[in-house]
């Protein structure tokens, strides 16, 4: 069953039933045959397809915006800058793919020997409820550029946004919702070609151990713990307010957001001080107001998980700076903005993802130290260094177990950079050209 509630007042806005295995059956057909159509479209065609899709996307970006606002409950801002730069993603492959994905010619011994980048066929794609658009069509673009089709299961909690993008996509590509239930996914991963996945490292494992099962290429983008690494020599003001965003937006429901502060002991005690001013400007309330700076949970039951979070830290040694209760009579799974100073290994938020507005402390005596506790964790997603010494900067970077890190700037992505972890992070890359590359079929032809 899917079903979706307003994410302030509680109301029902969309509840419909799974489909039965046969009427997956049909649609798979159905969309089969579609695929097969629009893989002997040139590249071009298929590039204008989308090019018309970003147009209608465009237009609706402003309801779009709006229905992800009521139904996640991230603030309306934050939600019509996904729908832009999921538009900017849109167009991004539209340029480039027709390069990326051009024969290459190698010299050999034969008169002729090429590498062609040619579709694998349908991919499946389980996806998170956080950013029902953008994660979507940030493995969806660039597959349906090389000619396959995507069946998407979107997540059971977003099901009104998922149908109101879905009307905008149009006959001519091979883009469908599949509203598939937890039961019959495994069979679906069997007809399909390929395994696209957003979400937590448990869930992951579970779908790669059934995607291996069935030798289908996958790509697991899962959570992160990111570290946040403050050397003696930053920018504190800098580093502070890049910390407050980076953890907060979205309430703290973001695999890539900062989440492990690792500061060094000398300025820790000033870096917390300008912190602490930050947070405390964040405002919580309804998130379609322009004033509302920190926005509710998406779900009751993830709030209970992150409370319980901080209250283990507690019971454990931490101590709490900012934040850490429940507000009472107010509409809404709001969670402060909160701040665990003296965290340590007994901890689950040590070691544990947080997905909600609570920002972890970790004390560093040295860089060596500081390294350390950055890898010392399950997720290598992705990792900042704040110093103004960017050639430490670098060499530093280079011991990081993580996808990517970036210096005096709080983790993010890029539609021109590969995104993606190691470790309990996943494995495949999204976005940039490797993105395209991860759902084709990278084929040989050599002529005597």
């Amino acid at each position: 069953m899917y079903t979706s509630y307003h994410a302030i007042t509680g109301e029902t806005l969309f509840t419909r039933k799974s489909l039965t295995r046969a009427e997956f059956d049909l649609q798979y057909q159905q969309l089969t045959s579609k695929q097969s159509n629009f893989a002997c479209e040139n590249v071009q065609t298929r590039t204008h397809y989308l090019l018309e899709f970003a147009q209608r996307l465009e237009q609706a970006k402003a309801e779009l915006a709006y229905q992800i606002c009521i139904e996640v409950g991230r603030c309306l801002r934050e939600c019509e800058a996904e729908i832009s730069k999921s538009i900017a993603l849109i167009r991004y492959y539209a340029h480039l793919a027709p390069e990326l994905l051009a024969h290459k010619t190698i010299a050999t011994q034969a008169s002729l020997s090429q590498v062609r980048f040619e579709p694998l066929g349908t991919v499946l794609a389980v996806m998170p409820w956080n950013y029902p658009v953008w994660q979507i069509l940030r493995f969806a673009i660039p597959a349906l550029c090389a000619g396959n089709a995507c069946l998407v299961k979107p997540a059971p909690s977003v099901g009104k946004i998922s149908q109101m993008l879905f009307e905008l996509i149009g006959d001519d590509l091979p883009l469908q919702l599949v509203w598939l239930s937890n039961d019959d996914i495994e069979y679906a991963i069997a007809q399909t070609q390929a395994l696209a996945f957003t979400g937590s490292t448990q869930a992951g494992r579970y779908l790669a151990a059934l995607a291996g099962r069935h030798l289908r290429k996958c790509v697991m983008e899962l959570g992160g713990s990111n570290a946040f690494i403050v050397l003696n020599d930053a920018d504190i003001e800098q580093a502070a307010a890049d910390a407050c965003y980076s953890r907060f937006r979205d309430a703290g429901q973001s695999c890539n957001a900062a989440k492990r502060l690792i500061i060094n002991n000398d300025i820790a005690d000033e870096f917390l001080a300008t912190l602490m001013q930050h947070c405390r400007k964040l405002q919580m309330g309804e998130p379609w107001l322009p004033s509302t700076t920190l926005a509710p949970l998406h779900r009751n039951d993830l709030r209970t998980l992150v409370h319980a979070q901080v209250q283990d830290a507690l019971i454990h040694g931490a101590q709490c700076l900012l934040g850490g209760k429940i507000p009472e009579n107010v509409q809404g799974w709001f969670y402060p903005a909160t701040i665990l100073d003296k965290v340590n290994p007994d901890c689950r938020v040590y070691h544990e993802e947080v997905f909600g507005p609570v920002a972890i402390i970790l004390r560093a005596s040295d860089n060596h130290h500081a390294l350390t506790l950055a890898n010392d964790n399950p997720f290598g997603l992705g990792a900042s260094i704040y110093t103004q010494n960017t050639s430490q900067a670098w060499k530093f970077a280079e011991h990081l177990n993580v996808g990517s890190v970036f210096i005096n700037r709080h983790t993010s992505s890029d539609l021109r950079l590969p995104f993606g972890g190691v470790k309990d992070s996943g494995f495949g890359r999204e976005l940039s050209e490797f993105g395209i590359y991860e759902f084709v079929n990278v084929k040989t032809y050599w002529q005597k």
